[in-house]
């Protein structure tokens, strides 16, 4: 299991190195399909021994912390820029990912409360919506080393993962569940009407 774990992850930072040039010449594949990608790629490394149960990591906080930070900071328009331009950033971006968003995330999400996990959630939506708005609504670059047309492409991109996440993640809960068996007084089990 672990082996293929190691294989999944490294087949995808292969590829999203590989076809960096293809990915980053246009944002809505740049930002939405290769970042992603080394997320994933981070998220699918095994975890050593005692790191899930870290006190350290306590409530997920620490890793979920470290996620939220490392994303913000690579969904700047001026960092997209320098990985066009700066190798160093480039070959950061190749490390900070992986490890800094989806390694991070996968520490902290299984600790994480289910309250702040659906907060996390919602904000995510929202930040998803923002960055719709403004990609398509801004009048100048914000990402100077892409056109306005595919700037507005990338805010419509925003537009549709933000909208799927948002079935995705409110879906199960108009899901249909048979209810659960009541426990009679004497402590049996009374089985469910079923008309």
């Amino acid at each position: 299991m672990m082996a293929l774990r190691f294989s999944l992850a490294g087949a995808l930072l292969g590829a999203a190195f590989l076809a960096r040039g293809v990915l980053e010449a246009d944002p809505l594949t740049h930002i939405l399909v290769q970042l992603p990608m080394l997320a994933v790629a981070g998220a699918l490394l095994p975890v050593p021994a005692g790191w899930e149960r870290a006190r350290c990591n306590a409530g997920g906080w620490a890793a979920l912390l470290t996620a939220i930070f490392t994303i913000a900071y690579w969904m700047l328009p001026r960092t997209i820029d320098a990985t066009l331009v700066v190798p160093w950033v480039e070959a950061a971006k190749f490390i900070a990912l992986p490890l800094g968003v989806g390694f991070a995330l996968r520490l902290g999400w299984a600790r994480a409360h289910p309250l702040l996990r659906g907060f996390l959630k919602a904000q995510a939506l929202a930040m998803l919506g923002v960055l719709a708005f403004l990609y398509t609504h801004a009048p100048v670059r914000l990402c100077t080393a892409y056109l306005m047309e595919e700037q507005a492409r990338l805010g419509l991109g925003f537009l549709i993962v933000a909208g799927g996440l948002a079935v995705l993640w409110v879906a199960p809960l108009f899901a249909v569940c048979a209810p659960a068996p009541r426990a009679d007084r004497a402590g049996g089990r009374v089985p469910a009407f079923d008309p």
